[in-house]
């Protein structure tokens, strides 16, 4: 499942436990087109080989046998198998400029959040909703999710199916398994794709997915397909292509297994009050009753729930934007897709879709977002002023980053909201 924004359909990346822009090194740099490899075997890690692209061109066959070769096995695909898929592929080199072209990352929140969350999408969400009802109902009772959110995830993936990928899924996995910073989980994503057609589940033409492999309506990884994929139309096969039954079932299926809680909410819209302790933003999770104590009530001013919950809180585009009390079930649909932006928007338009009225507060407007080289840049600066550690600098604003954040805005006299600006980075490097 990535996270893609409608109107970018060719550079996105959404998939369940991908966690694309960490996985796919946001904020890397590339000198003049030399590819590193780390393969699966010891020589090729030991020897820290380095492939310039024709090369890896040329090369391409006997290098991924190399490096899936341990994986393959242990999986048990056989070598006929690997032949006949592998035989004529090749690197797509387009894949090496596209590891830093993530909307969810690369956008404001708000105007991530705005170019999906609008009328057009919410009519169409609606209709759905409405052609598949008894689809729904009868998922929602197999698995206990919300048809809201399944709808919505499909709506952020692909607009709800509009959106059709184009890139074989086996050669996007297989050039990541081969050049990035995870190529070890791509290397596994290979393999899976590799079982994938071996079992028969999707025709070798009809494998297609985005850049970082992910495919289907709701955006699956292979492995996450291979693992929770089902077969809800009884019709023989897992088919996230043309069965929405399977579809819808088999996202249901994932959100379950990480703790969807039925008929229940994502968050709480919450107002702060003036002597909000901005430390407390990002974790840990509290007790609603103790939010409740220290001030913090909904966004139109009444008292919180009393409910035996707990909740982060989370101030997405800082102290200028609204703040959420989030809980466990958006903690499951991060689970999802772990960019921020793209939770908030799956989460708002679930809620348009289920009639809910917008968020009270406004989104900021004239912020501009950071771009991969400077959220690298900003992890790293915090690592050399001991708030981060350096070695995990990956260019993706994460829990981790904010809080790192927070403690530098602490130390010079700021709000400490852990909103990762332009501002920011500029007092980091003034230090």
């Amino acid at each position: 499942m990535n996270l893609r924004i409608l109107s970018n359909a060719g550079n996105r990346c959404n998939s369940p436990v991908s966690s694309c822009a960490d996985a796919l090194g946001a904020g890397g740099k590339r000198a003049s087109r030399v590819v590193r490899f780390s393969g699966a075997s010891p020589s090729l890690a030991n020897r820290r080989v380095f492939c310039r692209v024709p090369g890896m061109t040329r090369n391409f066959g006997s290098l991924l046998n190399e490096t899936t070769q341990f994986e393959a096995q242990r999986r048990d695909i056989t070598r006929a198998t690997f032949d006949t898929y592998t035989a004529k592929l090749t690197p797509d080199l387009q894949i090496i400029d596209l590891l830093d072209n993530q909307p969810e990352f690369s956008k404001p929140i708000g105007e991530y959040v705005d170019a999906v969350v609008n009328d057009d999408h919410i009519a169409q969400g609606k209709a759905l909703l409405d052609k598949y009802h008894n689809t729904f109902d009868a998922i929602e009772d197999a698995y206990g999710v919300d048809r809201y959110v399944l709808t919505a995830i499909w709506g952020v993936e692909t607009n709800f199916g509009r959106q059709t990928d184009t890139r074989p899924v086996l050669r996007s996995t297989a050039t990541l398994a081969c050049v990035g910073r995870r190529q070890g989980y791509y290397r596994e994503e290979f393999v899976s794709a590799l079982d994938i057609l071996a079992k028969g589940d999707v025709t070798p033409d009809g494998f297609k997915g985005n850049w970082a492999g992910a495919f289907g309506g709701t955006q699956f990884m292979p492995s996450v397909f291979e693992k929770f994929a089902v077969d809800f139309d009884k019709d023989g096969k897992r088919d996230v292509f043309g069965s929405v039954p399977d579809l819808i079932a088999s996202t249901a299926n994932y959100l379950r297994y990480y703790g969807w809680y039925p008929n229940w909410p994502w968050d709480y819209e919450v107002k702060l009050p003036e002597n909000f302790n901005y430390m407390l933003v990002n974790g840990p999770r509290r007790p609603i009753a103790q939010w409740t104590q220290l001030g913090v009530t909904l966004a139109d001013g009444n008292p919180l729930p009393q409910v035996l919950e707990e909740g982060y809180m989370l101030l997405p585009a800082g102290t200028k934007g609204p703040a959420f009390l989030a809980l466990r079930n958006f903690r499951v649909i991060l689970s999802y897709n772990p960019s921020l932006a793209y939770a908030l928007t799956v989460a708002y338009l679930a809620d348009r879709l289920s009639g809910l009225d917008p968020p009270v507060a406004q989104w900021p407007r004239g912020e501009r977002a950071l771009t991969g080289a400077e959220r690298f840049e900003l992890q790293q600066r915090l690592g050399q002023r001991g708030f981060f550690p350096s070695h995990a600098a990956n260019g993706m604003i994460d829990v981790a980053t904010r809080s790192a954040i927070q403690k530098f805005q602490a130390s010079i006299g700021l709000t400490p909201d852990g909103f990762a600006t332009v501002a920011v980075l500029d007092r980091l490097r003034a230090q």
